[in-house]
């Protein structure tokens, strides 16, 4: 199977002077182009011995500091990286022959605002993040539902439901941050922003063109 990709050519000047905002410029057409879910994203992480596992989760938020997912930290994901900070982002918008790959270190964020995050979340996906021990065995479906009837008889709707210990943002730091435009004969445009040596200064902002060279890779 193969498809010819008809684009117009990404050029090094159309290019936004930070990875931040190019990145904001290209997800606001991606929403307009009614996308489904095109803050979706694979995350791959990796055991310190180099064992790769990767899953598709939804970003929250960005910023200049980074991108911001949520999850339970004794997941696999929140382990690993744990572990080994170094992680992949990969954004597949197929229907528009984009993709962006991020690649960078990855930490918890503050648990203020993790627990700010977790209170506009809706009431069933608050009660889930309890119910789920994510990543752990379980021996069948019926147990999960039983713990989340159980933490709905304890947390009726409207009441506030705290935020599970273990459950939290994760904030990546891109150190690259690489688009892609697909065009026909497989004569793709790729991108890549590298952060500069030894700075380690913001990712966008006033000043932050300075601390990334902007690359073009072979397709």
């Amino acid at each position: 199977m193969r498809e010819q990709y008809r684009s117009t050519p990404l050029l090094e000047s159309d290019l936004a002077p930070t990875p931040m905002d190019q990145f904001a410029r290209w997800f606001g057409e991606a929403t307009a182009a009614a996308l489904q879910e095109p803050n979706a994203m694979v995350v791959a992480t990796a055991t310190p011995d180099g064992r790769p596992s990767s899953r598709t989760v939804l970003l929250k938020r960005y910023d200049s500091r980074g991108f911001v997912f949520f999850t339970n930290y004794a997941s696999r994901k929140g382990r690993e990286i744990t572990a080994n900070p170094y992680v992949s982002l990969l954004f597949p918008w197929h229907p528009i022959a984009r993709q962006i790959v991020i690649t960078g270190t990855a930490s918890r964020i503050g648990r203020d605002e993790t627990v700010a995050y977790f209170r506009t979340r809706p009431h069933g996906s608050q009660l889930g993040a309890w119910a789920s021990e994510q990543s752990s065995v379980i021996g069948s479906r019926d147990e999960l539902i039983g713990r989340y009837e159980q933490l709905a008889s304890r947390y009726p709707e409207g009441e506030q439901v705290p935020a599970p210990p273990e459950w939290g943002g994760i904030r990546v730091v891109p150190e690259t941050a690489e688009f892609w435009q697909g065009h026909e004969n497989r004569l793709h445009d790729r991108l890549r922003y590298a952060r500069a040596e030894g700075d380690a200064g913001d990712l966008g902002g006033d000043g932050g063109d300075k601390a990334w060279r902007v690359e073009r890779l072979s397709p």
